[in-house]
């Protein structure tokens, strides 16, 4: 199925201080739609276009790159995008999924933690996720466009650490984007829906 840019789940303003109207034309209208176009022409030249992103995702895995590049950035940023909302973020998560993180992570304290030190410490362009793996919750880090999906596991949370996903905002300092993430953006309840998802 052809692959397309789904409309951000809120206005372009809606995550202002925290990410500006411009990061998201810029990330969303530009970036993304990059990876949309140039995917789905990759994906017809390789007679993929009829399957779906996760397929895609994994089938190109180490054997079309240009193609994999593209996939796997439009399936991270769908998610992205829903991944935040206004108001969002903080340790106030639904009991079930506070649960796996207490269970599995040691606590929101330590997850918060070591999610911002796996974002920080992705050298370069990459992204760091929440997984289910082997029925459980792990944080992990991936360059590029890779995601948890090619290492048998099923993400329910990721943040871009890309520069153009916070270099507008915050310069530099890839730290206090990933703060703030945590702190102010995370939308819990799709991070939940997809728990649920990955869990059954």
């Amino acid at each position: 199925m052809a692959f397309e840019l789904p409309a951000l789940p809120y206005d372009y303003e809606a995550l202002a201080p925290f990410m500006s109207k411009e990061t998201l034309e810029y990330h969303h209208d530009k970036h993304h739609k990059a990876y949309v176009d140039n995917g789905n022409k990759l994906a017809a030249e390789a007679g993929l276009a009829d399957l779906s992103v996760e397929e895609v995702v994994k089938k190109s895995f180490g054997t079309n790159q240009g193609l994999f590049n593209n996939a796997a950035q439009h399936y991270n940023h769908v998610h992205f995008w829903k991944w935040m909302k206004k108001d969002g973020g903080g340790n106030k998560l639904p009991g079930k999924l506070q649960a796996a993180i207490d269970s599995d992570l040691g606590g929101y304290d330590k997850f918060k933690a070591d999610f911002i030190a796996a974002g920080t410490t992705q050298f370069g362009s990459g992204w760091a996720w929440l997984s289910v793996k082997d029925g459980k919750l792990a944080i992990s880090k991936t360059p590029n466009g890779e995601n948890p999906l090619v290492h048998g596991a099923s993400p329910i949370l990721g943040v871009d650490v890309w520069e153009h996903s916070y270099y507008i905002d915050y310069r530099n300092a890839r730290p206090k984007y990933l703060e703030a993430f945590v702190d102010s953006l995370i939308n819990w309840d799709y991070v939940l829906e997809m728990y649920e998802a990955a869990s059954t």
